[in-house]
């Protein structure tokens, strides 16, 4: 790929890419801001590449199959678990628009760093980043309308799913026999629906 239209493009002719708000907020945020000097030449490739501290900034494909189980709308309030380089949270702040938050947890602080200058310089004003366990997700911020998770579990943290709004959806990456990503819908207290896609592959969550 050599442009991110030409990436945006091939998303959606896999039949990923389907919903006009996220292909607007892909097309906004440019994956270029996001990624380290050493791999500029591969950022419109669909490939994850590498970060500091031996994380990575996920693949386009990914990131978008993941919003578009999401949802995410404007006026939302978002927990971004394993914020990384800010390249999702960046789409996330975009979604949720002016009126929305987007919450932005990350263990390891040289990348919180990293992502919460990456979004100063986009000028981005809705977002709060947060160096911590994301495991324990905010409850003093609690709840969310949506929560993302950017790494894989072998559990989902039951923290994340009580600071989850009734109505309100999680994606998260399981790491069991085989990589897969749930969707869990809260469809009531105490009461989930679980919706699963297989053949993903995260970095661990180290809790």
């Amino acid at each position: 790929m050599e442009s991110l239209q030409e990436l945006v493009k091939g998303l959606e002719q896999k039949g990923i890419l389907k919903t006009p708000s996220i292909k607007e907020a892909l097309l906004k945020v440019d994956r270029a801001h996001f990624v380290i000097p050493e791999y500029k030449d591969y950022v419109y490739h669909d490939r994850p590449l590498p970060l500091k501290e031996g994380q990575t900034i996920s693949q386009p494909l990914t990131v978008v199959f993941m919003l578009e189980l999401l949802q995410p709308k404007k006026g939302h309030k978002v927990l971004d678990v394993g914020s990384g380089s800010g390249w999702t949270t960046a789409l996330l702040a975009d979604l949720v628009g002016e009126e929305g938050n987007v919450y932005a947890i990350e263990r390891i602080k040289s990348l919180k760093e990293f992502g919460e200058e990456n979004l100063k310089k986009l000028k981005y004003k809705n977002v709060l980043f947060i160096e911590g366990n994301g495991a324990r997700g905010l409850p003093e911020h609690a709840p969310f309308d949506r929560i993302l998770v950017n790494a894989s579990a072998k559990i989902i943290p039951p923290a994340l799913k009580e600071q989850l709004k009734t109505g309100g959806k999680m994606v998260i990456p399981i790491d069991n026999l085989y990589g897969h990503l749930t969707l869990l819908n809260k469809i009531g207290e105490n009461h989930y629906q679980e919706e699963v896609y297989p053949g993903f592959t995260f970095v661990p969550f180290i809790t």
